[in-house]
């Protein structure tokens, strides 16, 4: 690995603060506040997620509720797509598609809206932390559900030990900027 790229993954990982048993005991929450709050790491953050999708001709980026949002319409807008959230149940006002996934302490359902992006659609895939890989997969079917097809997973953060990376789409890149 260059210099560079590791003096940029020490700053990262200087500005993600760890939570231990939170939402719930057992579980190490990362937490990105500390990276959003410092213009730098926020810009550089930005900068390196959209670097590898640039000449992917991205049509929408779709972002995980709620921390996805966070970089995903930075990610849109450097990319020159759209963005697309997908929601908690009942956060969106039109008719959805809703897809239920498995968490590391539980089950959770999202949503996108139906008339998310017409069918034929290039559609990167963005969340700041992927875990247990449930939330992208979910995200995954509804996209597909639509007619999408799924060209790139973007992440901040990867829990290496919680393998989530397994349940995505075979052969799509995956860019994660630090495995933990």
């Amino acid at each position: 690995m260059d210099q560079v790229k590791q003096q940029i993954i020490a700053l990262l990982k200087e500005n993600i603060r760890n939570i231990p048993d939170f939402p719930q005991p057992g579980i190490q929450f990362k937490d990105i506040t500390p990276l959003l709050q410092n213009p730098d790491t926020l810009e550089l953050t930005s900068r390196v997620l959209a670097r590898p999708f640039r000449k992917k001709n991205i049509d929408y980026v779709v972002g995980l509720e709620s921390r996805g949002f966070l970089f995903g319409t930075n990610l849109a807008q450097d990319l020159h797509a759209g963005f697309i959230p997908i929601r908690k149940p009942g956060k969106l006002p039109a008719e959805t598609l809703s897809a239920t996934y498995a968490l590391e302490y539980g089950n959770d359902t999202v949503e996108i809206h139906k008339d998310a992006f017409s069918e034929g659609a290039r559609v990167l895939v963005h969340d700041d932390l992927i875990a247990t890989g449930g939330s992208a997969a979910a995200a995954t079917e509804l996209v597909e559900e639509l007619g999408g097809k799924v060209v790139g997973y973007s992440f901040i953060i990867a829990l290496e030990t919680l393998r989530g990376t397994d349940l995505l789409a075979p052969g799509v890149p995956v860019k994660v900027l630090l495995s933990l």
